[in-house]
Formats: structure tokens, C-alpha cells, sequence
């Protein structure tokens, strides 16, 4: 199976989350709360949920003991339960689309801030619906590839365990699932030991917008790294593609 790689549409915010690692952390440790107290407790067997953030985790590089701290404040914590999950869409700078995920236990606050970012950056913020539907909802691995590796191999491996596609770069191995199989599907490939750079549910667009204006690349650029710096954004998804994307 192939097609066009989505990996290179994540790349560009996996660099910037890499220099940004305590925020990341802090923003996955709000996500292992959730987890604990909506997914049944702080004990990953009995928690699919709390499996998958903690395996978000380590595909972030946070560290065992951060994993088992925020664990632990979870269990104690009465008012991680008072966050609320919401989307924000719109389009960006250059016309992209984007949704926009937070935690939230302000409502009204984080409604008022996101508007004011699409508005500072030039963009526009939608309705709920207004570009979702230009994205699909899918469970995204993506295994670092060595040399050691056969390809058909691993495409097996993925297929045999509930994948539903399967790419082939020259640097990396993208997994897709349906949402529902991700946990399965993830949980088969770990035994083969193999390094996962994502592996989490992602908003996946159908198709991208080139950009290749460096004015408009810019603006774009700041409108995300905005959208990073806020507390309560877990995740950006867009479909702009740009030259440094590649």
C-alpha cells in the first residue's frame, strides 16, 4: 500500500515540540489525568486509555518517571475531572484549514483567547463542522525505519494486526487505523521493539494546500507556535504543506 506521506505534514510541529519538552510533558500530564479519571483508575492494564496517553508519552520521549508522577497526582487530584475536551476550526493564514484541541476548565476564557489568535493571525475561526470534514479521524504510528528493517515484513506485521493502510517512507513506516483499533493495533507492534515517533489518534486531512508564498509561510508559522504557547491547546491539526515540510 502507499500514497502521499502524511508524515511530512506533523514534521514541522514534532520539531518544535521537541525543543519545547516541558510543556509538552505538562500538556500530556493534563491529558494522563483525564485519563485516569475518565478511563477506570491509574493501572494501564485495566485503563486502554490511560495505555494509549502513556504511549503518546513515550513517542514524546517523556521520561518513565514524569509518566508515573503524573499517575500518581491524577489519583489524588479530585479536579483534573472539572477539564472539558473542545475543538476550535477555522482557516489559518494562506486559507489552511485547521482544528484546534484543548483541556479546558474554562469555557468562556479559551473561546475568547482562540478567537483572538485566528483574528490577530489573519485567519478566521468557524463553526464546529466548518473544515472537520475535510479531515479524518484515524489512529497514526509512525515507526522510525533503520536499515535493518524489511518493509514487507513490517507491512505484514501491521496489516496482520488491523491496519488499514500502510505507508512507506525513506525514513519512516506510517501505520493508520480506525480509530476504535488503534489500541490493538499499537499494542501488536510493540513486542517488535520498535521506535515509535507518533502514536496517537490524529486529525488526518484528505488533502493539503501547498503554500509556497515565504510572507504567508511566515504568518502561518506564528499563528501555530500562538496556538502552541497556549496552555490549554493539546493538539494543532492542519492541512498546510510547505518547503520546509518536506
Amino acid at each position: 500500500m502507499s500514497g502521499h506521506s502524511k508524515w511530512a505534514n506533523i514534521k514541522n510541529k514534532k520539531e518544535k515540540t521537541d525543543a519545547q519538552k516541558g510543556k509538552i510533558f505538562t500538556k500530556i500530564g493534563r491529558e494522563i489525568a483525564i485519563a485516569v479519571k475518565e478511563g477506570g483508575g491509574g493501572d494501564p492494564a485495566n485503563n486502554s486509555k490511560l495505555r494509549d496517553v502513556i504511549a503518546k508519552a513515550k513517542a514524546n520521549n517523556m521520561p518513565n518517571d514524569n509518566i508515573n508522577r503524573s499517575i500518581k497526582k491524577a489519583m489524588g487530584d479530585a479536579n483534573a475531572a472539572n477539564y472539558e475536551e473542545i475543538n476550535y476550526e477555522g482557516y489559518g493564514p494562506g486559507n489552511i484549514a485547521v482544528i484546534v484541541s484543548v483541556l479546558t476548565d474554562n469555557r468562556n476564557r479559551i473561546a475568547a483567547e482562540m478567537r483572538h489568535i485566528f483574528d490577530k493571525s489573519g485567519g478566521n475561526m468557524g463553526n464546529s463542522g466548518s473544515v472537520s470534514w475535510m479531515f479524518d479521524k484515524k489512529g497514526q504510528i509512525v515507526i522510525e525505519r533503520t536499515a535493518l528493517m524489511d518493509e514487507d515484513e513490517v507491512m505484514m506485521q501491521a496489516l496482520d494486526a488491523g491496519a488499514e493502510d500502510f505507508v512507506a517512507n525513506d525514513d519512516v513506516f506510517e501505520v493508520y487505523t480506525a480509530p476504535n483499533d488503534f489500541s490493538a493495533v499499537r499494542e501488536a507492534l510493540e513486542p517488535f521493539g520498535y521506535t515509535f515517533l507518533t502514536a496517537e489518534v490524529n486529525m488526518i486531512p484528505q488533502n493539503t494546500t501547498e503554500i509556497k508564498d515565504q510572507e504567508t509561510i511566515d504568518k502561518i508559522e506564528r499563528f501555530l507556535e500562538r496556538l502552541d504557547d497556549n496552555d490549554d491547546v493539546q493538539e494543532v491539526y492542519h492541512n498546510g504543506v510547505w518547503e520546509e515540510d518536506e
